[in-house]
This record gives structure tokens, C-alpha cells and sequence, in this order.
């Protein structure tokens, strides 16, 4: 992989490691006799969509925007799970979605009688109260207080004024994962089956979510397969994952360039790529992101932290070691850079935007697209 000739800073999808995600997916779809989503919100470079539709069944989106992306660049199943749906953006995702699924009972009766006249399948998102993380607690849907889904109690509440609110909703959905395994996958679904499993009978289908880690190394694919396989067997359901992350998991960088070293106490190097342009996720997570050929702190011989040249004190990027000095100039690359950078970066300080370039299977790189200072301006007026 030699990344030296690029334009700085940029990112890079990896075509092969894509592909490697992909496989494993479809692996899952074929032994498990499930259907996998794209999660365009994590992932939607819609450039590698149509290799994307190889292999999955289709998109999710989380609005009209991504709804309309998915319908337009892959064309095949299009899902949509939103809080909250505006009129107007109701009127068209009636026309492109094949599966809107609404978070509230009160949207659900709302939107019930224009989603079923359009011939658009109907699903009701739960919330089986069964929090399983550890440390993210900005991605539970489970929390106390949580506005995501409607719990047992509340859907029996509903249904005492209203017996017939679930007449003509063919499916459930139930999103409770962040980055785990399938362990706590079978953790929730116990709990969904113990509270909403007397609905199974009424439905035809049920949306498992996103936050499944599937294509990590240590991830237990056979345990999956055989939660699915249960599920179908017993309820006779079609079964829907929606990763987002898996899709496209170790399969992309950023590549930036050191401005400058700056030494007070410690010495930190000034690049032309920003935390809080170009990788949120570290603040807002935050997480310290891999970094080709370093170390923790103290673990190699020289010791740097990272950062960018926005006026941002905290856009700190993490503190690593390398085996060598890092002078002005250099290039270092940033690894599992596909998922929720892109989707999430912005021109905070006027920062230019990141190209995007495939790195194709073949070790050329293709540049696919450009941002300049018009991509800035245009933003606010």
C-alpha cells in the first residue's frame, strides 16, 4: 500500500478490505437465511454501492436524505427508521421506501393509513430496557429516560384505548447494540422474546438493528447464525441485521502530513488533519484512533502526541510512540477510517474537507472526489 503520491489530507477506501466485510456478511445472509442491511449512516459513499449491492439486500437510512441516497445509488430494499417524520418528508419516503418504521405509537397511528395505502410495510420499534453497554453510554437506546422505542408498558397502555394500532404492522424492530458481539446480541433477544414474544404470532419480520460488530476478528459469527436460525425456526420470521460499522470495518484511512512540532513539556505534532473536522468520533466517543506504526505512549522510543491546526485547545488527537523521529513533512496514516468519519466530518475554522480516493484491489488509487473552499462557503449562505 503506498499512499506517498496523494493529496493531504485525504481519505482512503480499501477495495479489498470492503470486499473481505462483505464476504463475511454474505456469509452470514446465506448459512443464517437472513437479510443485511447497509446502515448509511455510518458508511454511505455511495461510489461503492454497487459492489455493496452484490452482496447485501439493501440500505437503512435515518432520514429522507439517506433514504433518497439509497433508493437512487443501490436501488434495492429501502429501509428508514427515524424518532420523528415531518409531513413532508413522509409524502416522498412513502415513494421510495419499501419498510418505514416508526419509533412512537402516536407516529405509527399518524402515518399508519398513508404508509399502508402506498403499500409501504409498516414496522413499530421496541425498547425491551435491556441496556449492554459498557462505557458508551451516549449510544444506549436502553437507558433510563430513553426516547427510542416504546416500552411493554406503554404499548399495553396504548392498546387498552387502542386494540387495533398494531392491525396492519407487519413487522418489530429493536436496536440496542454498539460495537459488541453476538453474545449480548443473545442477551437482548432473550429479553425481547420474554416481553414481546406473544406478538410473533402477528408479524412477519423483525429488524434486530445495527451495533453488530460482525466482521471484527473476535467476533462469534456461529453463535449469530445459530440466533437467527432460532428465531426463524420458532417464529417463522425473515430476519433483518442493520450494520453499519461491519459494512465497512478496518476498511479505510487518513492520510495526513505534519505542519509543524511544537514542544512544551511534551512534543506535539500539527497536522493537516483535525479530530474535530475530520474524526468527531474521537471527542465525542472519544476513543484514541489506530495509527500505522505506532505505539501506546512510553512503548517506543519517541513519544508524540497528536494534534491538528484548528484553534480548537481540545483537538487532541491522542499521544503515540514510534520506533523513529517524526520530522516536518512526514506522512503518518490514521487505520479504520470508513466508518462514521466521513459521514460525520465538517469545516470547523474553515478547514478544507479530506478527498476521498478507492484504493482499488489492483494498488492504484482513484480519486473520487475533491472538496475545495466553494464545498466551505456554500455550507451557510
Amino acid at each position: 500500500m503506498d499512499l506517498s503520491q496523494i493529496a493531504t489530507p485525504s481519505y482512503v477506501i480499501d477495495e479489498g478490505k470492503l470486499i473481505n466485510n462483505l464476504e463475511i456478511l454474505d456469509r452470514v445472509q446465506q448459512e443464517a437465511g437472513c437479510k443485511i442491511l447497509l446502515a448509511q449512516k455510518a458508511f454511505s459513499n455511495f461510489c461503492v454501492y454497487p459492489l455493496i449491492g452484490k452482496y447485501l439486500a439493501g440500505t437503512t437510512a435515518s432520514g429522507l436524505y439517506e433514504a433518497r441516497l439509497g433508493k437512487e445509488e443501490m436501488g434495492k430494499e429501502n429501509h428508514v427508521f427515524a424518532p420523528a417524520y415531518k409531513d413532508e418528508d413522509m409524502d416522498e419516503l412513502v415513494q421510495i421506501c419499501d419498510h418505514i418504521i416508526f419509533n412512537s405509537l402516536s407516529q405509527l397511528d399518524k402515518y399508519k393509513e398513508k404508509c399502508l395505502a402506498a403499500g409501504v410495510e409498516i414496522g413499530l420499534r421496541i425498547n425491551p430496557e435491556c441496556s449492554t453497554q459498557e462505557g458508551h453510554a451516549i449510544y444506549d437506546p436502553c437507558a433510563p429516560g430513553s426516547r427510542l422505542g416504546v416500552t411493554l408498558e406503554k404499548l399495553q397502555q396504548y392498546q387498552a384505548k387502542d386494540s387495533s394500532i398494531l392491525d396492519g404492522v407487519p413487522g418489530l424492530h429493536f436496536h440496542t447494540l454498539c460495537e459488541q458481539n453476538s453474545d449480548d446480541l443473545e442477551t437482548t433477544l432473550d429479553v425481547v422474546i420474554e416481553k414481546f414474544g406473544h406478538y410473533f404470532d402477528n408479524i412477519d419480520w423483525i429488524n434486530m438493528g445495527g451495533g453488530h460488530h460482525i466482521s471484527r476478528e473476535d467476533y462469534d459469527i456461529e453463535r449469530l447464525i445459530r440466533l437467527i436460525k432460532g428465531v426463524k425456526d420458532s417464529y417463522n420470521l425473515q430476519v433483518y441485521l442493520e450494520p453499519g460499522e461491519a459494512i465497512a470495518l478496518n476498511a479505510g484511512y487518513l492520510v495526513t502530513e505534519v505542519l509543524d512540532i511544537v514542544e512544551n513539556d511534551i512534543k506535539t505534532l500539527i497536522l493537516d488533519a483535525s479530530a474535530a473536522c475530520h474524526m468527531p468520533d474521537v471527542l465525542e466517543m472519544p476513543y484514541r484512533p489506530p495509527l500505522k506504526d505506532s505505539g501506546e505512549w512510553g512503548q517506543k522510543s519517541f513519544e508524540y502526541r497528536l494534534s491538528s491546526y484548528t484553534c480548537l485547545a481540545g483537538d487532541i488527537i491522542g499521544d503515540y510512540s514510534f520506533d523513529r523521529e517524526i520530522k516536518v513533512g512526514d506522512r503518518l496514516i490514521f487505520e479504520d477510517m470508513a466508518i462514521y468519519s466521513m459521514v460525520k466530518n465538517n469545516t470547523f475554522n474553515g478547514i478544507p474537507l479530506p478527498s476521498i480516493y478507492l484504493l482499488k484491489q489492483d494498488g492504484s488509487c482513484q480519486l473520487i472526489k475533491k472538496f475545495g473552499y466553494e464545498d466551505f462557503k456554500n455550507r451557510l449562505s
